[in-house]
């Protein structure tokens, strides 16, 4: 069993900055892609931005120049650093997690969401 905790979500005014935390811990015998995804009121969940086991990164437009992401192998923890946040930038962020098992089997898991804010 695996197990995603998210934080960092929060109310902040346009321009601010906030965190995102996703730290992964359980069944894991190597953690390949992390990722975070959104899902705005009324619309369907969409990318944000992905880091593979080595690094290498994927953001959407809406993210690419503001948001960053990043991972800690070690804590099994993915972040994104957000920076000049829009009001469009409102909704639920999910942490994604793909990883390989003890078990040797490859195993998708989501985290139960953290909600950004933002309005003045």
């Amino acid at each position: 069993q695996v197990q995603l905790v998210e934080s960092g979500g929060d109310l902040v005014q346009p321009g601010g900055s906030l965190r995102l935390s996703c730290a992964a811990s359980g069944n894991i015998f190597r953690v390949n892609v992390m990722g975070w995804y959104r899902q705005a009121p009324g619309k369907e969940r969409e990318l944000v931005a992905t880091i593979s086991s080595g690094s290498s990164t994927n953001y959407a437009d809406s993210a690419k120049g503001r948001f960053t992401i990043s991972r800690d192998n070690a804590r099994k923890t993915v972040y994104l650093q957000m920076n000049s946040l829009k009001p469009e930038d409102t909704a639920v962020y999910y942490c994604h997690v793909n990883f390989l098992a003890w078990t040797l089997s490859n195993v998708d898991a989501w985290g139960q969401g953290t909600l950004v804010t933002v309005a003045s």
